[in-house]
């Protein structure tokens, strides 16, 4: 080959190269927090860059772990989007100027409850799916061990349940957070700590994520786990010899939700993630991967195996109060003081 065309060829290499480089550099690319479970995360970012084009760097974390992730990148954010995770912590961001308002034209396909979340957060979160609180247990440990099936909160603190209960840290975990929320509202504040202090000598372990007690329950490790239903029925959809409870007295429940970060890298992206996420077809993809939530979209399917949120006693749980700064703060104070310190 001639010298002159050995020049042309590497000219021409570097110029596809350079070409290439460049069109890697312009691809739209969003950065996701994502508080549900890995598959889901993994099947909506999938679904997503099928359907857009958009690269996706997932995070996944727990609700109250995104929180204050959120608060501690406040002077400099990394993430675009905040999916999924209990309400209240989204609502806490909300109120602290850590996301951005937003008027998806979506807004009119959603359920009343979604809108709700939407209107008490100033458009600065949305509902996506709900889920009521309840609890799981194995019930082959139940009759390994001779123990009777629990159906009521105030089962959950005798004492032959000593070292077969299992919950998340409300400071980390989102289903905790509405618990704690949830027998506050259910019993009044001291007699909830009341409980809660009761309850503490019968749990074995406060986990991190709000899910881990289903499964361990699901493979035997504690009896009876304080979970959101859904999270028992994917273990028993999964083949595990486990029973979901609605709790007799009654329950809280989450409106699972979503919120565009302030100030985050990529917001034209962030809004083409926000706007998707509440189509009929992206939420639709939980059930693909056995997360059985009822989703917000009022067009979309809602599982079969979903619990009915029509079929639980649920208490008017004030998402407003609760996802409030101040409310949340002082619970979670109180928890660390009063529960935590026991361990």
């Amino acid at each position: 080959m001639k010298l002159s065309q050995k020049v042309r060829l590497l000219a021409s290499t570097a110029g596809i190269a350079l070409s290439l480089s460049a069109g890697a550099a312009s691809a739209e690319s969003l950065t996701l927090y994502c508080s549900v479970g890995e598959e889901w995360c993994q099947a909506m970012v999938n679904g997503f860059t099928r359907a857009t084009g958009v690269e996706v760097a997932m995070t996944r974390k727990s609700s109250g772990e995104t929180y204050a992730q959120l608060k501690a990148e406040a002077g400099n954010p990394k993430g675009d989007v905040w999916w999924g995770g209990t309400g209240d912590p989204h609502l806490q961001a909300a109120e602290e100027g850590l996301t951005e308002e937003y008027n998806s034209p979506m807004l009119e396909k959603l359920q009343p409850w979604a809108l709700s979340q939407a209107n008490s957060s100033g458009h600065r979160t949305v509902g996506i799916y709900a889920g009521a609180l309840g609890f799981v247990y194995n019930s082959e440990v139940m009759e390994d061990k001779n123990l009777p099936a629990p159906s009521c909160w105030a089962d959950l603190i005798k004492p032959e349940y000593k070292g077969e209960v299992q919950i998340a840290n409300p400071n980390s975990s989102g289903t905790a957070y509405t618990a704690l929320a949830s027998l506050v509202q259910l019993l009044g504040e001291d007699a909830a700590f009341d409980y809660q202090k009761q309850l503490h000598a019968n749990v074995n372990q406060y986990t991190k994520s709000g899910s881990a007690p289903a499964k361990a329950a699901a493979r035997g490790e504690t009896g009876i786990g304080i979970v959101f239903m859904h999270d028992g029925v994917q273990q028993k959809v999964g083949g595990f010899p486990v029973e979901v409870v609605a709790p007799c007295e009654g329950t809280g429940y989450e409106i699972g939700s979503m919120s565009i970060i302030k100030g985050g890298p990529n917001p034209e992206a962030a809004r083409k993630w926000y706007d998707w996420a509440l189509t009929a077809e992206a939420q639709e993809i939980g059930a693909s991967v056995n997360s059985f939530q009822v989703p917000s979209n009022a067009s979309a399917k809602i599982p079969p195996e979903a619990p009915s949120l029509d079929k639980v006693k649920l208490i008017d749980y004030d998402f407003k109060k609760y996802g409030s700064s101040d409310t949340r703060k002082a619970l979670l104070s109180r928890w660390d003081q009063e529960i935590g310190s026991l361990n």
